[in-house]
Protein backbone atom coordinates (compact mmCIF):
# COMPACT_ATOMS: atom_id res chain seq x y z
CA UNK A 1 0.00 0.00 0.00
CA UNK A 2 3.02 2.28 0.94
CA UNK A 3 4.82 1.52 -2.48
CA UNK A 4 1.41 2.09 -4.25
CA UNK A 5 0.78 5.45 -2.38
CA UNK A 6 4.69 6.48 -3.34
CA UNK A 7 4.35 5.63 -6.76
CA UNK A 8 1.00 7.76 -7.48
CA UNK A 9 3.00 10.18 -5.60
CA UNK A 10 5.76 10.81 -7.50
CA UNK A 11 3.41 10.84 -10.65
CA UNK A 12 1.81 13.83 -9.45
CA UNK A 13 5.10 15.84 -8.53
CA UNK A 14 6.17 14.96 -12.14
CA UNK A 15 2.73 16.07 -13.94
CA UNK A 16 2.65 19.69 -11.83
CA UNK A 17 5.88 20.56 -10.84
CA UNK A 18 5.24 22.62 -7.68
CA UNK A 19 8.36 24.01 -5.51
CA UNK A 20 7.40 22.71 -2.35
CA UNK A 21 7.61 19.12 -3.33
CA UNK A 22 9.29 17.58 -0.59
CA UNK A 23 7.45 18.97 1.95
CA UNK A 24 4.05 17.59 0.57
CA UNK A 25 5.43 14.63 -0.12
CA UNK A 26 6.55 14.16 3.62
CA UNK A 27 3.55 15.73 5.13
CA UNK A 28 0.90 13.77 2.95
CA UNK A 29 3.05 10.62 3.61
CA UNK A 30 2.23 10.72 7.16
CA UNK A 31 -0.81 11.53 6.39
CA UNK A 32 -1.50 7.99 4.70
CA UNK A 33 -0.45 6.54 7.60
CA UNK A 34 -2.81 7.67 9.56
CA UNK A 35 -5.55 7.74 7.33
CA UNK A 36 -4.94 5.79 4.48
CA UNK A 37 -8.71 6.86 2.57
CA UNK A 38 -8.09 10.30 2.26
CA UNK A 39 -4.17 10.65 1.75
CA UNK A 40 -4.81 10.46 -2.36
CA UNK A 41 -7.40 13.46 -1.91
CA UNK A 42 -5.31 15.53 0.87
CA UNK A 43 -2.24 15.15 -2.31
CA UNK A 44 -4.55 16.16 -5.10
CA UNK A 45 -5.82 19.43 -2.97
CA UNK A 46 -2.55 20.47 -2.52
CA UNK A 47 -1.15 20.33 -5.83
CA UNK A 48 -4.30 21.90 -7.47
CA UNK A 49 -5.15 24.72 -5.03
CA UNK A 50 -4.03 28.06 -5.51
CA UNK A 51 -4.27 31.24 -3.85
CA UNK A 52 -6.75 33.96 -5.08
CA UNK A 53 -4.36 36.18 -5.44
CA UNK A 54 -1.88 33.74 -7.81
CA UNK A 55 -5.12 32.77 -9.25
CA UNK A 56 -5.96 36.53 -10.26
CA UNK A 57 -1.97 36.47 -11.52
CA UNK A 58 -1.70 33.90 -13.47
CA UNK A 59 -5.23 34.79 -15.42
CA UNK A 60 -4.02 38.67 -15.79
CA UNK A 61 -0.44 36.79 -17.06
CA UNK A 62 -2.73 34.84 -19.40
CA UNK A 63 -5.00 37.59 -20.76
CA UNK A 64 -2.12 40.42 -21.03
CA UNK A 65 0.17 37.65 -23.12
CA UNK A 66 -3.19 36.84 -25.08
CA UNK A 67 -3.97 39.80 -26.58
CA UNK A 68 0.14 40.86 -27.40
CA UNK A 69 1.29 37.38 -29.24
CA UNK A 70 -2.84 36.36 -29.71
CA UNK A 71 -3.72 39.32 -31.01
CA UNK A 72 -1.80 42.69 -31.24
CA UNK A 73 1.18 41.05 -33.20
CA UNK A 74 -0.94 38.94 -35.58
CA UNK A 75 -2.71 42.01 -36.69
CA UNK A 76 0.16 44.31 -37.07
CA UNK A 77 1.59 41.40 -39.68
CA UNK A 78 -2.34 41.87 -40.99
CA UNK A 79 -1.81 45.53 -41.35
CA UNK A 80 1.84 45.51 -43.60
CA UNK A 81 0.74 43.09 -45.77
CA UNK A 82 -2.18 45.60 -46.32
CA UNK A 83 -0.15 48.31 -47.04
CA UNK A 84 1.86 46.42 -49.51
CA UNK A 85 -1.15 46.36 -51.90
CA UNK A 86 -1.31 50.19 -51.63
CA UNK A 87 0.87 52.29 -53.72
CA UNK A 88 3.60 53.78 -51.76
CA UNK A 89 3.27 56.94 -50.67
CA UNK A 90 -0.50 57.35 -50.57
CA UNK A 91 -1.87 58.64 -47.38
CA UNK A 92 -3.40 55.18 -47.09
CA UNK A 93 -0.42 53.07 -47.29
CA UNK A 94 1.67 55.60 -44.19
CA UNK A 95 -1.59 55.12 -41.89
CA UNK A 96 -1.51 51.33 -42.44
CA UNK A 97 2.24 51.27 -41.83
CA UNK A 98 1.98 53.31 -38.47
CA UNK A 99 -0.95 51.05 -37.71
CA UNK A 100 1.46 48.33 -37.74
CA UNK A 101 4.46 50.07 -35.70
CA UNK A 102 2.29 50.85 -33.39
CA UNK A 103 0.47 47.75 -32.99
CA UNK A 104 3.71 46.05 -32.85
CA UNK A 105 5.08 48.38 -29.97
CA UNK A 106 1.95 47.93 -27.39
CA UNK A 107 2.83 44.28 -28.52
CA UNK A 108 6.11 44.30 -26.84
CA UNK A 109 5.10 46.31 -24.16
CA UNK A 110 2.42 44.01 -23.02
CA UNK A 111 4.55 40.89 -23.91
CA UNK A 112 7.21 42.38 -21.23
CA UNK A 113 4.97 43.33 -18.54
CA UNK A 114 3.57 39.62 -19.09
CA UNK A 115 7.06 38.97 -18.36
CA UNK A 116 7.71 41.15 -15.58
CA UNK A 117 4.74 39.69 -13.74
CA UNK A 118 6.21 36.23 -14.70
CA UNK A 119 9.77 36.97 -12.74
CA UNK A 120 7.99 38.15 -9.60
CA UNK A 121 5.00 35.42 -8.97
CA UNK A 122 5.60 32.72 -10.70
CA UNK A 123 7.83 29.72 -10.08
CA UNK A 124 10.47 29.88 -12.81
CA UNK A 125 12.28 26.53 -13.10
CA UNK A 126 11.97 26.39 -16.99
CA UNK A 127 11.45 23.14 -16.88
CA UNK A 128 8.16 22.70 -18.89
CA UNK A 129 7.77 23.75 -22.73
CA UNK A 130 5.75 26.96 -21.78
CA UNK A 131 8.71 28.58 -19.69
CA UNK A 132 11.08 27.68 -22.51
CA UNK A 133 9.61 29.06 -25.25
CA UNK A 134 7.95 32.21 -23.18
CA UNK A 135 11.85 33.14 -22.26
CA UNK A 136 12.63 32.64 -25.87
CA UNK A 137 10.39 35.01 -27.01
CA UNK A 138 10.66 37.77 -24.08
CA UNK A 139 14.12 37.92 -26.04
CA UNK A 140 13.02 37.55 -29.30
CA UNK A 141 10.32 40.20 -29.62
CA UNK A 142 12.64 42.60 -28.16
CA UNK A 143 15.60 41.59 -31.12
CA UNK A 144 12.79 41.87 -33.61
CA UNK A 145 11.76 45.27 -32.09
CA UNK A 146 15.16 46.88 -32.21
CA UNK A 147 15.52 45.46 -36.04
CA UNK A 148 12.76 47.49 -36.96
CA UNK A 149 13.59 50.56 -35.58
CA UNK A 150 16.69 50.79 -37.61
CA UNK A 151 15.31 50.11 -40.70
CA UNK A 152 17.68 50.95 -43.77
CA UNK A 153 15.77 53.94 -46.29
CA UNK A 154 14.40 52.34 -49.06
CA UNK A 155 17.21 51.95 -51.98
CA UNK A 156 19.97 51.04 -49.69
CA UNK A 157 21.71 47.38 -50.44
CA UNK A 158 21.00 46.26 -47.13
CA UNK A 159 17.45 46.58 -47.49
CA UNK A 160 16.45 43.47 -48.72
CA UNK A 161 18.58 41.78 -46.36
CA UNK A 162 16.81 43.77 -43.62
CA UNK A 163 13.21 43.46 -44.79
CA UNK A 164 14.37 39.07 -45.35
CA UNK A 165 15.52 38.85 -41.54
CA UNK A 166 12.90 41.10 -40.41
CA UNK A 167 9.92 39.28 -42.02
CA UNK A 168 11.28 36.08 -41.26
CA UNK A 169 11.60 36.38 -37.37
CA UNK A 170 8.44 38.13 -37.12
CA UNK A 171 6.79 35.58 -38.55
CA UNK A 172 8.17 32.76 -36.10
CA UNK A 173 7.68 34.86 -32.99
CA UNK A 174 3.89 34.98 -34.28
CA UNK A 175 3.36 31.21 -34.87
CA UNK A 176 5.57 30.57 -31.74
CA UNK A 177 3.67 32.58 -29.69
CA UNK A 178 0.39 31.33 -30.76
CA UNK A 179 1.19 27.81 -30.04
CA UNK A 180 2.72 28.94 -26.45
CA UNK A 181 -0.77 30.60 -26.16
CA UNK A 182 -2.13 27.41 -26.22
CA UNK A 183 0.37 25.94 -24.24
CA UNK A 184 -0.25 28.74 -21.55
CA UNK A 185 -4.20 27.50 -21.70
CA UNK A 186 -3.38 23.82 -21.25
CA UNK A 187 -0.94 25.01 -18.12
CA UNK A 188 -3.74 27.19 -16.95
CA UNK A 189 -5.97 24.01 -16.66
CA UNK A 190 -3.89 21.83 -15.10
CA UNK A 191 -2.66 24.50 -11.98
CA UNK A 192 -6.14 26.08 -11.57
CA UNK A 193 -8.69 22.62 -12.39
CA UNK A 194 -9.98 25.27 -14.17
CA UNK A 195 -11.37 24.59 -17.90
CA UNK A 196 -10.48 26.07 -20.60
CA UNK A 197 -12.07 24.80 -23.55
CA UNK A 198 -14.05 28.42 -24.01
CA UNK A 199 -10.93 29.94 -24.19
CA UNK A 200 -8.48 27.35 -26.57
CA UNK A 201 -12.37 28.00 -28.95
CA UNK A 202 -12.51 31.77 -28.37
CA UNK A 203 -8.55 31.92 -29.29
CA UNK A 204 -9.36 29.46 -32.01
CA UNK A 205 -11.66 31.21 -33.83
CA UNK A 206 -10.18 34.52 -33.30
CA UNK A 207 -6.62 33.19 -35.43
CA UNK A 208 -8.74 31.35 -38.04
CA UNK A 209 -10.83 34.94 -38.87
CA UNK A 210 -6.99 36.39 -39.11
CA UNK A 211 -5.93 33.57 -41.09
CA UNK A 212 -8.87 33.82 -43.66
CA UNK A 213 -8.27 37.88 -43.93
CA UNK A 214 -4.65 37.40 -44.20
CA UNK A 215 -5.12 34.56 -46.78
CA UNK A 216 -7.87 36.60 -49.01
CA UNK A 217 -5.32 39.56 -49.40
CA UNK A 218 -3.23 37.27 -52.05
CA UNK A 219 -6.55 36.55 -53.63
CA UNK A 220 -8.20 39.62 -53.09
CA UNK A 221 -6.62 41.48 -56.63
CA UNK A 222 -7.50 38.08 -58.84
CA UNK A 223 -11.10 38.03 -57.27
CA UNK A 224 -11.57 41.80 -57.88
CA UNK A 225 -10.36 41.23 -61.76
CA UNK A 226 -12.33 38.25 -62.28
CA UNK A 227 -15.44 40.22 -61.38
CA UNK A 228 -14.12 43.24 -63.72
CA UNK A 229 -13.56 40.95 -66.31
CA UNK A 230 -16.95 38.98 -65.76
CA UNK A 231 -18.72 42.28 -66.44
CA UNK A 232 -16.82 43.39 -69.09
CA UNK A 233 -17.21 40.02 -71.20
CA UNK A 234 -21.15 40.16 -70.69
CA UNK A 235 -21.81 44.15 -71.95
CA UNK A 236 -19.43 43.54 -74.74
CA UNK A 237 -21.48 40.49 -75.56
CA UNK A 238 -24.70 42.46 -75.08
CA UNK A 239 -23.35 44.79 -77.18
CA UNK A 240 -22.23 42.84 -80.23
CA UNK A 241 -25.73 41.48 -80.32
CA UNK A 242 -27.34 44.69 -80.37
CA UNK A 243 -25.29 46.01 -83.18
CA UNK A 244 -25.99 41.99 -85.50
CA UNK A 245 -29.46 42.46 -84.85
CA UNK A 246 -29.36 45.99 -85.77
CA UNK A 247 -27.15 45.34 -89.19
CA UNK A 248 -30.08 42.79 -89.92
CA UNK A 249 -32.50 45.40 -89.21
CA UNK A 250 -30.94 47.98 -91.79
CA UNK A 251 -30.15 45.01 -94.35
CA UNK A 252 -34.28 43.89 -94.29
CA UNK A 253 -34.70 47.60 -94.88
CA UNK A 254 -32.37 47.98 -98.12
CA UNK A 255 -34.17 45.18 -99.65
CA UNK A 256 -36.38 46.18 -102.86
CA UNK A 257 -39.79 44.61 -102.22
CA UNK A 258 -40.21 41.56 -104.57
CA UNK A 259 -43.80 40.21 -105.69
CA UNK A 260 -45.27 36.99 -104.44
CA UNK A 261 -44.62 34.09 -106.48
CA UNK A 262 -47.89 32.52 -106.53
CA UNK A 263 -49.97 35.57 -106.96
CA UNK A 264 -48.13 35.17 -110.26
CA UNK A 265 -48.43 31.98 -110.95
CA UNK A 266 -52.38 32.42 -110.47
CA UNK A 267 -52.72 35.42 -113.10
CA UNK A 268 -50.66 33.58 -115.22
CA UNK A 269 -52.89 29.94 -115.80
CA UNK A 270 -56.32 32.32 -115.87
CA UNK A 271 -54.82 35.55 -118.58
Amino acid sequence: MQITYLKQASLAISAYYLLLLPLVICSSYEDHQINPSSSHKSIKDNFHKLSPQMTFNVTVHGILLWFSMGFLMPAGILVIRMSVREEQGTTRAKVLFYFHVIFQILSVLLATAGAVMSIKNFENSFNNNHQRLGLALYVAIWVQALIGLFRPHRGKKERSLWYLVHWMLGTVISLVGIINIYTGLNAYHKRTKRSSALWTILFTAELSVIAVYYLFQDKRDYIEKQGVDSGNDLGQAIRQLDQELAQRQNQKELLPLQPCGKQNALKNLFD
